[in-house]
C-alpha cells in the first residue's frame, strides 16, 4: 500500500521530491519502493528525463486500477473505525417505567444479533425524568408515550400504539364478559397504578361518566400492581404489551377506549454516535406490534 501511495503521489506531482514531501518520507525511500513495483510489475511506470518524470504508457494503463485500490482502502479502513466506534461506548437508553418489556426485550435481542458486540445500557425511570435526562445529555434516546411534553426541541419516531385493557383475576365477576365497558367498573375493588402517565386522564374520564373506582390498593410498581391484582385485590388498567403474568386474565376496555402511543425521543441536532444511529434506524425498521 506505500508502494501504490507512492506511485499515485508522484503522478499526481510528476516530481519524486514533491511527492515524498507530501508522503512525509524521503525522497530515496519513495524512489526505492517505486523502483521495487516498478521490477515486481515487470515494466516502468514512469519516464526518468533527469529531475523530470513522466507517466509511461504502462504508468497511465495502471493508474486507474490503483486508484480503485486506494479508494477501497479508504472505505474499507472507514468501516474498520465505524466498527470500532460503534463498540465503543454503549448506548445509553431510557425507558418509561410503564412500558412493557417483553416487547421491548424482543426488539433488543433482534438488534444485538444485528450489531454484536454493541453495549446498551437500559435505564428506567419517569416521564418527567426522561425528559430532563435527554435534555442534560445523560441519555442517548428514550422510549416512552411522548403525551405533550416532547413538543418543542426533540424528534418523535412513533414505534407502536396499544390498547389499555382491564385485567382481573380468574373467577373474578366480570370474568366471563368478553370485553369490559368503563361502567362495569364502577363499584368493582380498584388497584391503583400511580406511576401510569395517563392516570389522570383515566380518572377524568371516570368522573365526567360517575363512574365510581374503588382503590383497595395503591402502588408506582407495576410488578406489584399486576400482583395484587392477581392475588385478588382488584381490578387494574393496563397497557396490552405491559401484562407479564400469564396467569391473569386481559379483557378490552371498551366504552370508552383508551389507548396510548409509545415513542422514541431524541435531542433535535444533536448528532449520533454510530451506534446510536444503528439503534435508531433498527427501531425504524423493526416489526413493530400494532
Amino acid at each position: 500500500m506505500s508502494q501504490i501511495k507512492y506511485v499515485l503521489a508522484s503522478a499526481k506531482t510528476l516530481n519524486f521530491t514533491k511527492a515524498a514531501a507530501n508522503c512525509n518520507v524521503s525522497q530515496p525511500a519513495l524512489t526505492k519502493a517505486i523502483k521495487t513495483m516498478e521490477a515486481q510489475l515487470g515494466a516502468p511506470l514512469f519516464h526518468r528525463e533527469g529531475k523530470r518524470i513522466l507517466l509511461s504508457d504502462f504508468g497511465r494503463s495502471m493508474l486507474p486500477h490503483l486508484q480503485q485500490i486506494m479508494a477501497e482502502t479508504d472505505a474499507a479502513q472507514t468501516l474498520a473505525e465505524n466498527f470500532r466506534l460503534l463498540n465503543d461506548v454503549p448506548v445509553r437508553l431510557g425507558v418509561m417505567s410503564t412500558v412493557g418489556h417483553v416487547r421491548l426485550s424482543r426488539f433488543l435481542s433482534k438488534f444485538q444479533k444485528d450489531y454484536d458486540g454493541v453495549e446498551v445500557a437500559v435505564s428506567e425511570a419517569s416521564l418527567s425524568e426522561l425528559k430532563s435526562k435527554l435534555e442534560n445529555g445523560d441519555l442517548d434516546l428514550a422510549i416512552l408515550n411522548p403525551l405533550d411534553a416532547f413538543s418543542d426541541g426533540f424528534n418523535v419516531t412513533e414505534l407502536y400504539n396499544e390498547r389499555y385493557i382491564v385485567i382481573i383475576a380468574p373467577g373474578h365477576a366480570l370474568a366471563d364478559k368478553n370485553a369490559i365497558r368503563l361502567a362495569d367498573l364502577s363499584g368493582q375493588p380498584y388497584v391503583d397504578r400511580l406511576a401510569c402517565e395517563m392516570r389522570e386522564m383515566v380518572m377524568g374520564v371516570c368522573r365526567d361518566t360517575g363512574v365510581d373506582l374503588y382503590a383497595r390498593f395503591r402502588s408506582e410498581r407495576e410488578d406489584w400492581v399486576q400482583a395484587m391484582v392477581l392475588a385478588h385485590i382488584g381490578f387494574a388498567f393496563m397497557p396490552e404489551y405491559s401484562v407479564n403474568l400469564p396467569e391473569l386474565l386481559q379483557r378490552p376496555l371498551v366504552e370508552p377506549s383508551l389507548s396510548r402511543t409509545i415513542s422514541m425521543i431524541n435531542v433535535s441536532g444533536r448528532q449520533f454516535s454510530p451506534a446510536v444511529s444503528a439503534l435508531v434506524r433498527s427501531a425504524q425498521c423493526f416489526g413493530w406490534p400494532g
